[in-house]
């Protein structure tokens, strides 16, 4: 009898154990993206991509566009849903505009092996380039030619917002990505013609647009880049992301 009250013990205890490994090995974090073995090590740190392939010519990044953090323009029923009524960007009074965040798919095609283009092509309204997280990232226009001065108010708590077709995108530093996910000196993402986009430092000191060309970049080295490369830098002053143009030839994007 004794026997048998022992046995029934260790097996509930194994049987606690069991259950709780199998729920703490679920994870709430954005499952990662399927990723083929010819796709570069740095393109690998798109983590919000559904997935990331090559062909040697262009890597090819599939995403839903939705944020992986909190914004006040999820339902009220999400999750993620921010009831932000802070400071935001520029240090203005957050005002809601009226749109909502709805998924997409796109597909952004960008070169492999990214060079300086002949004639440097204007950027287009919508999604310019991809983040981290998968969001897309917008030029410095709220429409052709229009400042964004009038759409600041409207940057959620992490400087995104959606435009009326629910296209979540970031136009200024993705907030959430400078200061949850990595530094304000990391790779932030790519833009449609491959070059990398940095944060708003550089070695520990903030860089400001005097410091970078007409197309808001530069070349030097950089911890995925060790040999250097052009690369863009987001900035706390128009045109934020990027300037004249794209530096390199624009691969392209679809949804």
């Amino acid at each position: 009898m004794t026997n048998k009250i022992i046995i029934l013990s260790m097996l509930t205890i194994l049987t606690s154990a069991c259950s709780k490994d199998s729920t703490s090995s679920i994870s709430s974090t954005t499952p990662a993206p399927t990723v083929n073995n010819t796709v570069p090590d740095v393109f690998k740190k798109v983590y919000g991509a559904s997935s990331i392939t090559s062909d040697g010519t262009y890597i090819t990044i599939k995403s839903n566009g939705a944020p992986d953090h909190k914004s006040s323009y999820y339902a009220t029923s999400n999750a993620l849903y921010d009831n932000f009524s802070g400071v935001t960007f520029g240090g203005y009074n957050f005002a809601k505009n009226p749109n909502s965040i709805s998924e997409k798919s796109y597909v952004f095609k960008i070169p492999a092996d990214p060079k300086m283009a002949t004639n440097h092509m204007a950027t287009p309204l919508g999604a310019i380039g991809v983040s981290l997280n998968g969001v897309p990232f917008f030029n410095q226009y709220a429409g052709p030619n229009q400042p964004l001065t009038g759409e600041v108010v409207s940057f959620d708590r992490y400087w995104g917002h959606p435009a009326p077709t629910g296209q979540y995108h970031y136009h200024v530093e993705p907030l959430y990505l400078t200061t949850v996910k990595v530094t304000k000196s990391s790779l932030l993402g790519f833009l449609l013609d491959g070059f990398p986009v940095y944060g708003p430092e550089e070695n520990g000191t903030l860089v400001d647009n005097t410091k970078l060309d007409a197309y808001h970049g530069h070349t030097a080295v950089t911890t995925d880049y060790p040999a250097g490369i052009y690369h863009y830098h987001i900035t706390s002053n128009d045109p934020y992301i990027n300037g004249s143009g794209f530096y390199g030839s624009p691969g392209t994007v679809s949804q």
